[in-house]
């Protein structure tokens, strides 16, 4: 989960477009738990977090501009934080493609045999 830290590490439009991406998979998490269909609902709460957080860091750099207090992070800073937080998107999102295999590697189909079962005329002649 990104840190405030490293968010504010973001340029503006780094940061809204994360801030969109954010709201529409809090969108689509939202939709799945009304469906039936979400398998961890404690990311709609994860996403959330970040979401506000994403909002607050936002706020603070724009009372700062306000001020004339503001100064934007270093080029090293930027690419610092932008590396990590791919790597942290990277995870999840290995995580989740793994979960997605290993619930697939346990669904098994059902094993419908047809000479165990007999038609209702065969049972009659039987």
């Amino acid at each position: 989960m990104p840190t405030a830290h490293d968010l504010s590490m973001l340029d503006g439009d780094e940061l809204s477009s994360r801030l969109g991406e954010s709201r529409r998979e809090l969108f689509n998490l939202r939709f799945q738990l009304a469906t039936g269909q979400l398998d961890n609902p404690a990311r709609v709460g994860q996403v959330r977090r970040e979401v506000a957080r994403m909002l607050t860091v936002l706020r603070a750099r724009e009372i700062l501009e306000a001020e004339g207090a503001y100064v934007a992070p270093s080029a090293a800073e930027h690419e610092a934080a932008r590396a990590k937080l791919a790597a942290e998107d990277a995870e999840r999102e290995e995580k989740a493609a793994a979960k997605a295999a290993a619930a697939e590697a346990e669904a098994t189909p059902l094993d419908l045999h047809d000479h165990d079962h007999l038609d209702d005329d065969e049972e009659d002649e039987a």
